[in-house]
């Protein structure tokens, strides 16, 4: 039998991922809540006119919930944390700092517009998003602005397509394409003074 065959083989014998278990609980209040697979804990929030509660609902059945309104003498340190965390969180998963920024742009300007959160999936985030902006200033000579509001506008012009961040920025990493290169060029020299080290530098060094 070819190695091909056994891994075949082998992948269809692999067991099914089983389902997480559903653990329904009867809260104090008589409510049924459902609790996935090891999650001992759920948090909900509302609001109601100028205030604003939220319940936590544990797997043994106990609830407690808090309630602020606007007046609350720690509301105004509660809305602070609030956004701190909500654009913190916004952050996870970028690695580079010039992405991260973007990605805190970006929840900024939703947040202005009195947009909370919108469905985001691993091939929307911003991994990368700098170096290529910065390839397309430097291929344009536009500014950051312009390049950021034109990529906004060929995402929200491709969304009906399946068109995602990341499919958006590999178009422009693509081979023959006129930022490829200077994409290349630009991760090199990051990477160089990531280093810490010159290594033309430490290259003569061994040369004199």
């Amino acid at each position: 039998m070819s190695e091909t065959s056994n891994e075949t083989t082998a992948a269809e014998a692999k067991p099914a991922k089983a389902a997480p278990v559903v653990q329904k609980v009867t809260m104090q209040d008589g409510r049924t809540v459902d609790f996935v697979g090891k999650r001992r804990m759920i948090k909900e929030t509302s609001e109601n006119g100028t205030s604003a509660t939220v319940r936590f609902d544990f797997v043994n059945g106990d609830t407690r919930s808090i309630t602020v309104d606007l007046t609350d003498p720690l509301a105004l340190k509660l809305l602070a944390h609030g956004i701190a965390q909500k654009v913190g969180d916004e952050t996870a998963g970028e690695k580079e700092v010039g992405d991260m920024v973007l990605a805190v742009d970006a929840i900024l300007e939703r947040l202005s517009k009195g947009e909370w959160g919108i469905e985001r999936g691993a091939s929307d985030g911003f991994s990368g998003a700098s170096v290529v902006i910065k390839a397309l200033c430097e291929a344009t000579g536009k500014d950051v602005a312009f390049v950021k509001d034109f990529l906004e506008k060929k995402l929200e012009a491709g969304k009906a397509s399946g068109l995602t961040r990341q499919k958006l920025y590999a178009a422009f990493r693509a081979p023959g394409t006129k930022t490829a290169p200077i994409i290349a060029r630009l991760e090199a020299e990051k990477a160089s003074k990531d280093s810490g080290v010159d290594g033309d530098a430490a290259l003569n060094e061994m040369m004199a």
